[in-house]
């Protein structure tokens, strides 16, 4: 006959409540406890199923992957991207790996699935609150497309600067001075360091750069068109358009239609992460391309570094970005 949890009980000398709560959430029962229940369901060959045996050898092998981004959803080009990255990875590995938004794991915080992951990579602009409520579980996090200040947490980016200076070296090669840029309200660190080095890399060509050269915007084709519009109704317009990514760059070819320019002779326009909307665009739109692939399987590499419990763990690693030169400029 197979063992109980009574028989669990029995051996070990607590209450059937406790083995069942030192299997499900161990964190809320004492270590010497949690020890002569561990030992006690080693003896009988106790299992009620696969998390019950990761409990008692202090290993659940469960990774969680959370897209931190307001109203994503799993299939965000960008993070879909990241994550087909994750699992490639994580298939190589003997890990299971559990995918949600952050607003969507919130929702379901009381569910002890939440409690019984190893680790965390968090996609995109995560909360400091969520990033301290692991940290106090003592959950491996890694960040991903994101940078945190105050929180010493490995993390994994592009190469923002190299991106930014890729599409405003291609332009001026083009022969463009007057250079605008179209940024996208993205989380705080993808967006100030796109606007820094845009900056200062227009100042170190020499570009005639003011604050009515940089135009923010929702990171909507719609939002972008009309901030768009404002650029190049006026006199001095601009003659090239950098736009933070390409939805954004695709809502100044819609605000460039809308008032009868061509592209790219009246108006050249680069995006940034080369999505598949580029290819959709007439003329084709040119981008930098972004390797989420590689940046998600990083992020894997960097969390099985953290659970094996090594302590030269890279804080910053950062992916090289490609210029991908299409009709529109």
């Amino acid at each position: 006959m197979n063992p109980t949890i009574y028989d669990v009980s029995r051996l070990s000398g607590v209450s059937i409540a406790t083995v069942s709560r030192a299997f499900s959430n161990p964190e809320m029962v004492r270590e010497k406890t949690r020890q002569k229940v561990f030992e006690a369901a080693e003896v009988l060959h106790y299992s009620p199923n696969a998390i019950a045996q990761a409990m008692a050898r202090q290993r659940t092998n469960k990774i969680a992957f959370l897209i931190c981004k307001e109203g994503a959803t799993i299939l965000d080009e960008f993070y879909a991207g990241i994550c087909n990255g994750i699992m490639h990875a994580i298939n190589q590995l003997d890990y299971e790996l559990v995918i949600s938004t952050a607003a969507d794991w919130d929702l379901a915080a009381s569910n002890s699935k939440n409690k019984q992951v190893e680790g965390v990579i968090l996609g995109g602009n995560a909360r400091p609150d969520m990033i301290s409520e692991l940290q106090s579980r003592k959950v491996a996090v890694v960040l991903v497309n994101n940078r945190m200040p105050g929180f010493d947490l490995p993390c994994v980016v592009s190469d923002e600067y190299g991106g930014v200076r890729q599409a405003l070296e291609h332009l001026i090669s083009r022969g463009h001075r007057d250079i605008a840029m179209l940024a996208g309200r993205f989380s705080p660190y993808i967006l100030n360091e796109r606007y820094r080095a845009f900056w200062e890399i227009a100042q170190a060509h020499g570009l005639p750069v003011d604050a009515r050269h940089i135009k923010l915007c929702d990171p909507t084709v719609e939002s972008a068109a009309e901030a768009c519009l404002e650029l190049l109704s006026r006199e001095d317009r601009p003659t090239a358009i950098f736009g933070t990514n390409d939805a954004v760059a695709a809502g100044a070819m819609k605000a460039a239609r809308r008032l009868g320019l061509r592209l790219p002779e009246d108006l050249a326009v680069t995006g940034l992460d080369d999505s598949s909307v580029c290819r959709m665009l007439e003329p084709e739109l040119t981008s930098v391309h972004i390797d989420c692939r590689q940046m998600g399987e990083l992020s894997v590499k960097m969390m099985q570094t953290l659970l094996a419990g090594e302590k030269a763990v890279p804080q910053v690693t950062v992916v090289p970005t490609e210029l991908q030169i299409r009709s529109s400029t």
